[in-house]
């Protein structure tokens, strides 16, 4: 790609790691992963790491312009809004290219006996219509949003553990992804699960608890994700990502 050019990828996700790996092996390169530090002890990509927040828009324009970065990769979470935002003002300020990475969210198929709603909130609102024994996959930050609802149980998967406000009656189980059918369709037959409230956050490592839901007959709640910053520029994977920047006139081309 010709001489070295600083990338910084805003990543966490599966494929910023990936993304990082192909492109820190290219000797061209010198490739940043920044990881937002909400994960105790997350895995780490090849290349360069830093861990905390910039400090809004301005501080992460700040950090571009003084480790002169040639282009931006927004490899978060689909529900990590805050930060697309502040990436999308921070490279309009520095003119900086941006790309952001979105991998395809899910699609209900027959037999799902889907239910969308637009928030944490409005799922915790949809559920106690729906059933009593909740399986809640919707990570650790987001508990406040069903502390409420005493009536109701739930199992909580997180990779980290909880902390309040979260519901009364509740079992935490703390995994890690990918998870396989067989692991999910045990894990709703043994809490005896009758709803499943999920984020659409997509990718086919944690799919298997759609699978498993579909088969157990129970409905899904799914969050639906915010929008990308509009004027982005997205890819689907790491590949086209890749194919972006090799395509990309950066300054010393």
């Amino acid at each position: 790609m010709g001489a070295e050019r600083h990338i910084l990828i805003l990543g966490g996700t599966t494929e910023a790691r990936r993304l990082a790996g192909e492109l820190a092996a290219d000797p061209g390169l010198r490739v940043t992963t920044s990881l937002a530090g909400r994960v105790a002890q997350p895995r780490l990509p090849a290349g360069q790491v830093r861990i905390g927040g910039f400090g809004g828009p301005s501080g992460l324009a700040r950090w571009l312009r003084e480790q002169q970065v040639d282009a931006l990769i927004d490899a978060t979470h689909p529900f990590a809004g805050t930060i697309s935002f502040n990436a999308a003002r921070a490279a309009a300020e520095v003119h900086v290219p941006l790309l952001a990475v979105r991998r395809p969210g899910w699609v209900a198929g027959p037999g799902d006996d889907w239910h969308d709603t637009g928030s944490l909130e409005e799922a915790a609102a949809a559920l106690p219509a729906l059933g009593e024994r909740i399986f809640l996959t919707t990570g650790r930050m987001g508990l406040a949003a069903f502390a409420h609802l005493d009536r109701l149980w739930f199992l909580v998967r997180s990779v980290d553990a909880p902390e309040p406000p979260a519901p009364a009656r509740m079992e935490v189980l703390l995994d890690r992804g990918p998870f396989t059918v067989e692991g999910e369709r045990e894990l709703i037959r043994r809490h005896r699960i009758d709803v499943l409230v999920t984020k659409d956050s997509g990718a086919a490592a944690t799919s298997g608890k759609l699978t498993a839901a579909r088969e157990a007959g129970i409905p899904v709640v799914v969050v639906r994700r915010p929008p990308t910053p509009p004027g982005v520029t997205t890819a689907s994977c790491p590949a086209d990502a890749i194919q972006w920047l090799r395509h990309l006139p950066l300054p010393g081309a």
